[in-house]
């Protein structure tokens, strides 16, 4: 694994060393040898490339005599194998801390032949019952498609599922009042730098469902022999009553099944949805090695072992989670919030009062989740449904498909 770990892979550490070192070059270093490290702004600590933007390190150890290590401290960030780096060496000069981090969550494949299958030995029966609705009414309400990009896709496809992805991904979270670190322009940048020759190269995918044209869930991945892991996933919070997120997932399961691949890796934080899906959970560690004979490395190893079991202990407490929620507060105003409600149909309404709505122009974008919280409530299919303002009704409008209609009532 250490060797096809995607984050030690050279095309993502030049990239990452090109966004985030600036003038900084990368060291190696014999105890550590698939792993790059750059100079922290504290002397004599040393960080692994990729820091915390990694979804989970492999590294293969390796004999030294001592000397470059010298006075020196190493951090490396989110590793997943601790078992592996577990090695004494004979020149007894480096000391090793393990701090958990982050829960991780992932889906063993290995036992399964089809997605039918996973759903059989993973859920319930009631629960598979809903997963199987969710997905079929989903697929009769919307023209959907989905694409796994891996290995060739043009730049400009590419250009356009990352635009989707970012104005997704604000969306989802403005929504839930949280700032997110993957939406800061430098982190950001990142990511739509090294994703696509990583696509090309095989080492990364972006998994993309279409409604029509337009990407509606976009998740993007790397890849190492075996595993997947799901570094960004985001869909369209319009299409929340179809447990979109669910039905994405299914789609991705039942992709790895049918190309052989053994593990899919939620990665690391805890979220409800993975405690529901995955079958596996284990923890990401930072390590922390450092010359024993050196006070300064030492104390700076000491003080990291204090300060990342401190931030762990309030992680768990979820004081992380507030702050998050404050920092969005502070960038960010007060979202309007509007309620709306289905009503039975008006009968005393007629064809010259109605005045069709565009729902794809920006300022009608409301009426798209309605429209599809309808769907959801009268299975249709989307193309067959219109609405229509009631004039001279402040705040009424109807909703017509083909075999169902709804008054909405619009509370601004």
């Amino acid at each position: 694994m250490s060797r096809d770990n995607p984050f030690t892979a050279t095309t993502f550490v030049d990239y990452w060393s090109k966004h985030f070192l600036k003038e900084k070059k990368n060291h190696s270093f014999s105890f550590a040898k698939n792993l790059s490290f750059y100079k922290s702004k504290l002397p004599g600590l040393f960080v692994n490339a990729g820091k915390n933007l990694t979804k989970g390190i492999h590294f293969e150890m390796g004999e030294s005599s001592g000397e470059e290590e010298k006075g020196k401290t190493f951090l490396i960030y989110d590793v997943i194998d601790s078992e592996g780096q577990k090695r004494v060496f004979t020149n007894n000069r480096l000391g090793h801390y393990v701090v958990r981090q982050y829960p991780g969550y992932l889906i063993d494949l290995e036992s399964y032949n089809t997605l039918d299958d996973f759903l059989s030995n993973t859920f319930k029966k009631s629960s598979r019952y809903k997963l199987r609705k969710y997905k079929k009414r989903f697929e009769e309400c919307f023209d959907i498609s989905f694409k796994a990009y891996n290995g060739e896709m043009s730049k400009e496809e590419y250009d356009t599922v990352f635009l989707y992805f970012r104005k997704l991904l604000k969306k989802r979270f403005e929504e839930k009042q949280i700032s997110n670190n993957n939406l800061n322009t430098e982190e950001w940048d990142f990511y739509k730098d090294v994703a696509y020759p990583l696509i090309l190269e095989k080492k990364a995918s972006l998994f993309v469902l279409y409604k029509n044209e337009e990407p509606i869930s976009i998740t993007l991945t790397y890849l190492s022999e075996n595993r997947i892991f799901d570094a960004i996933t985001v869909f369209d919070i319009d299409y929340a009553k179809f447990h979109l997120g669910s039905i994405k997932i299914m789609y991705l399961v039942d992709w790895c099944l049918k190309n052989g691949w053994k593990i899919l890796d939620f990665s690391k934080g805890h979220f409800d949805y993975k405690t529901r899906w995955s079958n596996k959970k284990f923890d990401f560690h930072y390590h922390i090695w450092f010359d024993k004979k050196s006070l300064r490395a030492q104390v700076y190893s000491l003080c990291l072992k204090y300060y990342f079991t401190l931030k762990q202990y309030l992680r768990e407490k979820g004081v992380n989670e507030k702050l998050h929620k404050l920092t969005f507060a502070i960038k960010n105003k007060e979202s309007e919030n509007i309620q709306y409600s289905f009503e039975k149909t008006l009968q005393n309404y007629n064809e010259k009062e109605l005045e069709e709505l565009d729902i794809t122009l920006p300022e009608n974008s409301l009426f798209k989740k309605i429209c599809y919280d309808f769907l959801y409530l009268f299975p249709e299919n989307e193309k067959n449904i219109n609405v229509y303002r009631l004039a001279d009704r402040d705040s009424l409008y109807l909703i017509k498909g083909t075999d169902n209609e709804s008054i909405i009532r619009i509370n601004f």
